[in-house]
């Protein structure tokens, strides 16, 4: 667990801070710290898992090949090819890598040794919302070419009056607040559910050894049974992130590449 580490002897509650990385793993290196271990580590494991159920494919699917086709048809078929409709299959493979990659780093604030998801470090939700925001805009570009900005910023049918306020108001709906939303519904959901993990663990742990009156060592052994509930929920959480920002990114790619454009 990241926080609630006694400092000089003392307690202090957890808190933003417990989410702050002033060092790395290399002396001198502070980039190369948790957050970033825990990223690579997340694509070593992605991509041994895909190579490994995809050996000696078989009509009919043993345990492994059986996970890796339900993981694989659920984001083709439940989120790209509904998502985006007949042009979906270029973008399978990069929305199939996006919710494995959160997925697996979101799971690492649930494990012991990690109890850290990544994604609770603000930076590498930015970069995957840029990336989103590079791959739909890209696609709307290659679909209808340089109209696609004006279709974007001016939808068609919209009074020439009227395109001082729409035109400003498509520019940020369109190109800044979708990337920032994305980033930012990703970084809180992860940073408040591991925070709230945070809360009654630690709270938990110091009320039952370190308060003073059986009371209170009570209330500190039903806060550590609650926080198997609250683990729980994050698993759930974990899950759900991960879809969403897979569906959004889906729905940004399908809102570039559709025919009004």
């Amino acid at each position: 667990m990241e926080g609630g580490e006694p400092e000089g002897g003392g307690y202090h509650p957890p808190g933003l801070e417990d989410f702050e990385f002033n060092g790395g793993f290399i002396p001198g290196v502070d980039w190369f710290n948790k957050p970033l271990v825990q990223a690579i580590l997340s694509v070593i494991l992605i991509l041994a898992f895909w190579l490994i159920v995809s050996r000696k494919l078989k009509t009919v699917p043993g345990k492994g090949q059986f996970v890796g086709e339900y993981l694989y048809n659920f984001v083709r078929n439940g989120v790209a090819r509904d998502m985006i409709g007949p042009d979906f299959r270029p973008y399978v493979p990069y929305l199939l890598g996006l919710f494995c990659f959160i997925w697996v780093n979101n799971l690492f604030g649930l494990f012991p040794v990690f109890m850290f998801p990544t994604f609770s470090n603000i930076g590498y939700a930015w970069g995957l919302a840029a990336m989103s925001w590079i791959i739909y805009n890209v696609a709307g570009i290659k679909k209808h070419g340089l109209r696609y900005f004006k279709n974007s910023l001016l939808p068609a049918g919209v009074p020439w009056p009227l395109w001082i306020v729409i035109i400003p108001i498509e520019f940020l709906s369109n190109f800044i607040i979708r990337p920032i939303t994305l980033a930012l519904r990703l970084f809180g959901n992860l940073l408040g559910g591991h925070l709230v993990v945070l809360v009654f663990v630690v709270g938990g742990t110091y009320l039952l050894t370190q308060a003073e009156g059986i009371g209170l060592n009570i209330a500190g052994g039903f806060t550590l049974l609650f926080s198997f509930a609250i683990f729980a929920l994050e698993l759930l959480v974990v899950s759900l992130q991960a879809y969403i920002f897979t569906v959004l990114t889906a729905s940004y790619v399908a809102s570039a590449v559709a025919d009004e454009h």
